[in-house]
């Protein structure tokens, strides 16, 4: 398993990719899957603005249009164009923590937040989405 600081370094790198010509607000996410492959993601924007996608639903798009469901955790990381780390941690939407809740057991699945190195935080899923809606009520 990589260590916390590898999975961020992957989202950094992601978040160089993020095409966002009208926030100029980059996100890069790291998505580990249960197997250690990791599926990197980064926000898209769109001039109409519904079709945008965030940094965290393109990993999880990615690797589950390649068949993996089983996730470990995500790094997500983001800031201003120019900007190497940002002060706060940068959390993902209440979009993107419900897809998280398709996928994930909320008791284990780990969201690690960067800013610098040094400024991580680490949540469990059902801190970040607590009575969260998922497959589970539909059987």
């Amino acid at each position: 398993m990589r260590t916390e600081l590898e999975l961020i370094r992957r989202a950094r790198e992601a978040r160089e990719k993020a095409y966002v010509p009208y926030s100029g607000f980059r996100v890069g996410a790291a998505l580990e899957a249960e197997d250690g492959t990791v599926y990197t993601g980064c926000n898209i924007e769109n001039a109409a603005f519904s079709p945008t996608c965030c940094a965290e639903r393109t990993a999880f798009f990615k690797a589950v249009s390649e068949g993996v469901t089983s996730f470990r955790r995500i790094a997500v990381v983001g800031g201003h164009k120019g900007q190497e780390a940002t002060e706060t941690a940068c959390p993902p939407c209440g979009v993107c923590r419900q897809v998280m809740r398709e996928f994930c057991d909320p008791e284990s699945f780990r969201i690690l937040l960067a800013g610098s190195d040094d400024q991580v935080k680490s949540y469990l899923l059902k801190e970040l989405l607590p009575e969260g809606f998922g497959p589970d009520f539909l059987s």
